[in-house]
Order: C-alpha cells, then structure tokens, then sequence
C-alpha cells in the first residue's frame, strides 16, 4: 500500500468550500454589510463575483449530470438483458484466442516461407 503524504486530497474527499451565494439583485445596504477584502477595486469585485457565478452554475450542472447518469443507471439495471452471463465474464478469452491464433498464423507463414527459400529454392545454404 503506498503512503500516503501530509494534506494530500483524493477526489472526491474534499471538505466542501464555504461559499456565500451572491444575487443580482443585491441592493447596495446588503453589499455594504457584506465584509469587502481591502485593496480589490469594484472592477475586481464585479469580476469575482462573476466567476462565483459562473462556479456555482458549473456546480449545478454537474449536479443535474450526475443525477441523470444515476437515473439512467438505475433504468439500465431494472431492463431485462438478453445476453449470457458469461459471454460478458470471458469475453476476454475469445480476445485471447483470437490473438493466440493470430500470432500461430503468423508463424506457420513464416516457418513456410524459410521452408521456400532454404529447401526448395536452395538461396539460403546451412551447414
């Protein structure tokens, strides 16, 4: 098992951040009482809230995303399937075979072709 290192952070284990929601219509009393970061112009402070925005709609989407891909998961397991269990458990095997094959052909062509050249066509002499 590997170490694992200080604060490292795997997917999905996160704490999730502490964020405010901000709305369009903040009327300028309720910005006031917001707390402002000292040194960030009103152009920064648009833009941070723009980028909030556009975090919090990417983190809905993937919400609703998520929510469909379980849906569709969970119509998938209650369809009935038509194919054999085991036809799915090996399918590798059939990979397998086929390259077993694959690879026994390709000897045989070239095991055929020294044949060719070394006993009937006499090009290459051995011994």
């Amino acid at each position: 098992m590997a170490k694992r290192a200080r604060g490292s952070v795997r997917p999905g284990q996160r704490r999730p951040i502490d964020r405010r929601p901000v709305t369009p219509g903040t009327s300028a009393a309720a910005a006031a009482a917001i707390p402002r970061a000292t040194g960030l112009s009103e152009a920064e402070l648009a833009r941070a809230a723009e980028l909030e925005s556009q975090l919090l709609a990417e983190e809905r989407a993937a919400e609703v995303a998520r929510k469909r891909s379980v849906e569709r998961g969970a119509i998938r397991e209650s369809a009935p399937t038509r194919t054999l269990a085991f036809e799915e458990e090996y399918a590798y095997v059939a990979r397998d075979v086929r390259d077993i094959i694959r690879i026994a052909a390709l000897l045989l062509a070239v095991l055929f072709g020294l044949w060719i050249l070394i006993d009937v066509l006499g090009v290459i002499q051995i011994g």
